[in-house]
């Protein structure tokens, strides 16, 4: 007797026990990403941020529309990190104040221009940092350091540029060194300017900005290659289209 031959299509599916127990112990091995996050600090740290940027928006809203207290809500939220932020970058209590309410002044007069797609406190951060930066730069005018090496990616770079006080007028050529050096540095892009900065005339630590900027030590280190670079090119031409 020969066997009826099984139409194609018609091959039957195993269902059962065994296949449920496959996928069960598929699912254990590979969980979904909503799984593994349940429980996790990472979770609770990002629902954490997404409330406190959910609670900003709507005060932020409440200020725009006119309500006073929504002012006083988001500096009282925010005047310690700042106070913080700008204490470790002027080292003084007082300065650090007048900055703190600088900051807050400049960001509320432009409150109406928030990209709600960062956070406030991101935002408030990069006007105070800028607005210190401004400072300190009326401040003090002084001379950047940028003849240190840096290590970077197991190598030392150091910036070469001649040497011009043997000149007579060794002083006038000292100031037009220190202000080609000043026109240089306003020049580099705002995230390279920044780290020159906080490195060279504040001479805060890598570690220290990568803190105060939320960034990794690497990052910084990139950051301040990569604009040695820049006015290596920059200073070179300058300085010897001058002598």
């Amino acid at each position: 007797m020969t066997k009826r031959a099984r139409k194609p299509g018609n091959k039957k599916k195993k269902t059962g026990k065994r296949s449920l127990k496959k996928r069960v112990v598929k699912a254990v091995e590979n969980p979904p990403i909503a799984v593994i996050l349940v429980d996790s600090p990472e979770r609770a740290l990002l629902e954490k941020r997404e409330k406190q940027k959910k609670e900003d928006f709507a005060t932020i809203s409440r200020a725009i529309n006119g309500d006073q207290k929504a002012y006083k809500d988001l500096m009282s939220r925010y005047q310690s990190q700042i106070f913080s932020l700008m204490y470790r970058m002027v080292r003084s209590t007082a300065e650090a104040e007048d900055l703190v309410q600088e900051a807050f002044m400049k960001a509320f007069a432009s409150i109406r221009n928030f990209n709600y797609e960062y956070a406030f406190s991101t935002w408030l951060y990069k006007i105070a940092t800028n607005n210190c930066i401004d400072h300190l730069r009326k401040k003090k005018l002084q001379t950047f350091s940028i003849d240190a090496p840096i290590t970077y990616k197991d190598s030392s770079y150091t910036m070469e540029i001649p040497d011009l006080t043997y000149y007579p007028e060794k002083e006038m050529m000292r100031k037009e060194r220190n202000s080609i050096i000043k026109v240089a540095i306003d020049e580099l892009p705002e995230k390279y300017k920044t780290v020159i900065f906080l490195r060279h005339s504040e001479e805060l630590s890598y570690e220290e900005i990568a803190v105060m900027l939320k960034i990794p030590i690497g990052t910084v280190k990139a950051r301040i290659f990569r604009a040695r670079e820049m006015l290596n090119k920059f200073l070179k031409g300058k300085i010897d289209k001058g002598s």
